[in-house]
């Protein structure tokens, strides 16, 4: 049996190695074809694929073992958990592959994509423009069927012209930008704050109208300072938590 290729992974040595890439390798197993094989290669084969000690790549694997999204078998190997589901606390540190990797792994239906005017409360990261490419997408889990969270993107319209919906069924929004168009994104600013769900956040999530809900706000930014998506996604309180790792070393 052919064992599972997880994507490639661009190291950044101010960030803790393990957890970039347990974040990257995390959001190719939930972002992975269901065809692909659930075996991983050895912990050996990890490492050279990352460029990582063995070390390094043994503890990343265990923080996906904790998690519940493999497991391992002496003699046998390191296999996916097909019916894993995304429990755990969100862990942000800093990396956009764990971003692609906080938004992976679900089913997502794009609801409606196409120009609207920039939003009010937006006209600040889009200065100079009257439009924008608006793209609405519900995510469910993948097992039940349950929604848990649903996303609406304000993008550039130059940067929006080389999108593919297809891409945007399949990934998150912050891959398709990096991989598939090409967008050089140099940072993403996070803002999580509790809120009370709206009527049509409470009729796609299936929630009672005003339960809490988490809303998240991504703003991504380009190599040249220019803000180049707006990403506001509603998540369901009764299903996912946020937690914030602060990196004190020099």
């Amino acid at each position: 049996m052919t064992a599972f290729a997880p994507d490639s992974l661009v190291l950044n040595r101010k960030l803790p190695l393990w957890y970039q890439v347990s974040q990257s390798l995390r959001a190719s197993i939930l972002g992975r074809s269901p065809e692909s094989s659930l075996r991983l290669p050895t912990e050996e084969q990890l490492a050279a694929h990352y460029g990582v000690s063995v070390l390094t790549m043994r503890q990343a694997l265990k923080e996906l073992e904790q998690e519940g999204l493999i497991s391992r078998h002496r003699r046998r190997g390191t296999f996916i958990e097909p019916g894993a589901r995304r429990s755990a606390p969100r862990r942000l540190l800093g990396s956009i592959d764990a971003i692609v990797a906080q938004q992976s792994g679900e089913q997502t239906t794009v609801l409606d994509h196409g120009p609207t005017p920039v939003p009010g409360e937006l006209a600040d990261c889009f200065p100079g423009l009257t439009e924008v490419m608006t793209y609405k997408r519900l995510r469910c889990d993948g097992e039940s069927g349950e929604p848990t969270n649903w996303a609406e993107n304000a993008v550039r319209p130059d940067v929006a012209a080389g999108l593919d919906i297809a891409d945007l069924e399949r990934w998150p929004m912050t891959k398709v930008l990096r991989d598939a168009v090409g967008v050089p994104i140099s940072r993403i600013t996070d803002t999580v704050e509790a809120r009370l769900a709206d009527p049509p956040t409470a009729e796609l999530l299936k929630v009672p109208l005003l339960s809490p809900i988490l809303h998240y706000t991504g703003v991504t930014y380009d190599d040249r300072g220019r803000v180049v998506d707006v990403a506001r996604i509603r998540y369901r309180g009764d299903r996912f938590s946020f937690s914030v790792t602060v990196d004190a070393s020099d």
